[in-house]
Parts: C-alpha cells; sequence; structure tokens
C-alpha cells in the first residue's frame, strides 16, 4: 500500500486549505479509491505530534515505507543554520524533513514556499528561509541541486499561493502510481506550468488591442497599468478556474504571478514599471521592439465596441 507523510514547515496552511477544495475527485476520495496510507497530515490526522513522532522513527529505521513525502511552507534554516525556529520535538525541522527525504520515494514541495521560499524568503528573510531544493531562483535550498530521491526524481515542486488543489491531487496521482513526469527547469511539472495564466483570460481582447484599465472595476486589460503578471507567469489559473467558477483576473484582480521563484517581487502589486508606455516586463517570448510596433498597429485598429467596454467577460 503506497503512503503519504505531509508535514507542515514554515507556512500559513493555505495549501492544505486549497487541498480541502479539491473535488471530482477530493483528498478522500483519492485515498480510499487507491488505497493510499495518510501517514499524517498536520490539519486531518487524528494522531499527536508524539504519535508522529514514533511514525518518523519508524520510517527512518526502515520499519515503515514513506512513498511520498509532501512539505508545505519554507524551510527555516536559522538562527544561524541551526533551524532553531522550527522545530518539531525538539529537534529543527529542517534537520527532520532532511532525513526523511533520504527515506521517501518521491519528495513534493506543496507551494511556492517549499518549493523557492516563497514569502519567508523575501527580503530581508528573517528567518534564513529557503524551498525544498532552490532558493528563489537559485539552485540549492536544503538540499543540494544534485540531491534525488529513491525514485530517481529531484524535489518536485508544485509552486502557487496557493497551489491550485486539482494540481496537487493530479500531481500526488502521478506521482504515487509511479508515471512518468516530465519537470521543467526549476522542477514543476510541465503538465501543469507550460502554459501562461495569459491564457484562458476573459481580459485577452483588450490586452491584444491595448485597451487598457487605469483603475479597478474596469473590463479591459490589467497588464499595462495594474500590475497583472499573467502573461509571463506559468499556472493553469484561467485554464482550470479555481471552484470551477473564477479566476483573479476573471474577478478584476491582477495576477501576482505566485508560481514564479522570485514571488513575491520587491515592487508594487498594483502598479505596472514601464519604460514610455511599454511595461518592463514583457510578455514571455516577446521581442520590445515587436511588441512596440505591433500594440501602435492594433491600438489604432481598437473596435469600438471594446473601447466601449461592451465585450462580456
Amino acid at each position: 500500500m503506497p503512503t503519504l507523510l505531509w508535514l507542515q514547515a514554515g507556512a500559513c496552511s493555505g495549501d492544505s486549505m486549497s487541498l480541502l477544495c479539491a473535488n471530482n475527485p477530493d483528498l478522500v476520495e483519492v485515498l480510499n479509491n487507491y488505497q493510499i496510507e495518510l501517514l499524517w497530515h498536520p490539519s486531518l490526522s487524528p494522531q499527536s505530534p508524539e504519535q508522529l513522532g514514533h511514525t518518523i522513527e519508524r520510517i527512518n529505521a526502515g520499519e515503515q515505507e514513506l512513498t511520498v513525502l509532501c512539505i508545505e511552507g519554507a524551510i527555516l534554516t536559522g538562527p544561524e543554520g541551526t533551524g532553531m525556529y522550527d522545530t518539531l520535538s525538539g529537534r529543527p525541522k529542517m534537520s527532520v524533513i532532511e532525513e526523511l527525504a533520504e527515506k521517501a520515494h518521491v519528495v513534493v514541495a506543496i507551494g511556492t514556499c517549499a518549493s523557492f521560499g516563497g514569502i519567508p524568503a523575501a527580503s530581508p528573510n528573517p528567518t534564513d528561509a529557503t524551498g525544498m531544493q532552490f532558493c528563489r531562483e537559485e539552485h540549492g535550498g536544503l538540499l543540494d541541486s544534485e540531491w534525488r530521491s529513491a525514485a530517481g526524481l529531484p524535489v518536485v515542486n508544485l509552486p502557487g499561493c496557493p497551489v491550485h488543489p486539482s494540481t496537487v491531487i493530479q500531481a500526488l496521482l502521478g506521482v504515487l502510481l509511479g508515471m512518468p513526469i516530465e519537470l521543467d527547469g526549476l522542477n514543476r511539472p510541465r503538465m501543469f506550468y507550460s502554459s501562461v495564466v495569459h491564457q484562458g483570460c476573459s481580459r485577452n481582447e483588450y490586452h491584444e488591442f491595448d485597451v487598457e484599465e487605469f483603475a479597478f472595476g474596469g473590463k479591459g486589460c490589467l497588464f499595462f497599468n495594474l500590475g497583472c503578471q499573467g502573461p509571463n507567469t506559468m499556472s493553469t489559473c484561467n485554464i482550470e478556474l479555481w471552484n470551477g467558477q473564477n479566476s483573479k483576473t476573471r474577478a478584476g484582480i491582477p495576477c501576482f504571478g505566485c508560481t514564479s521563484p522570485l514571488f513575491p517581487k520587491e515592487q508594487d502589486f498594483f502598479a505596472t514599471a514601464k519604460i514610455g508606455d511599454i511595461p518592463i516586463t514583457l510578455p514571455l517570448g516577446v521581442d520590445r521592439a515587436n511588441y512596440m510596433a505591433y500594440k501602435g498597429l492594433a491600438k489604432a485598429a481598437t473596435p469600438k465596441r471594446l473601447l466601449d467596454r461592451k465585450n462580456e467577460i
């Protein structure tokens, strides 16, 4: 029987809360239908922390199989490399996680904090937080860049703040069932992180014709003035809607780029840094000179219905 153990490090539990919103299937269906034993989850398990300690001892002694180790939250290595800012039964949690990673068949970083350090690792990073195998965009976190699990995989990163519940469920099923997983250069499964948030956005037509919003509440594009990072952020948010109904951009909130290794960026979330009228950070794969020429032509050809904001979203 495959087993799963989920530990929380420096986190807000947002990824666990997201996971509880999964449906078709939900977590309980996955565990029951595929006969997966949940050894521990901080929000779902009835066992005491003392019982968790016994389970960890059995894993380290080779008496209990550990198929998948899930880590939620950044690894807090401070103060001064001791890891004592975050402990489990009096031990630095980073040491506990490192030992368990050596026993697990596959290790999965759940959320941007576990993947890259996330909010805890943002400047000035007072707790010396890092990700499992990355620190922000740099290789090497708790585990060095050459580390591989028993299955021969690096840490599988599922970034998001929080990560989409369907992404967690599908990825966990994949690794538990031993399906092949193609990872990108940031150790993210390509099946979930190969399209940008801009794809599927209901404001796409406004973006193409450079119909911009300068304040919230309108139907136009949020990229040019209001800080939306959807055109350069890899995620499924507008392909697989949250709760099957909505996304941030559809609700009129800019994408913050939460699946990116540099999230959160040191800039205003609700403003777009520009050179002249052109954003400094352009959509992925776009050449600046061609972009400026294209936008000039597109703006001149904008349909009146878009200028009047009569396009339904």
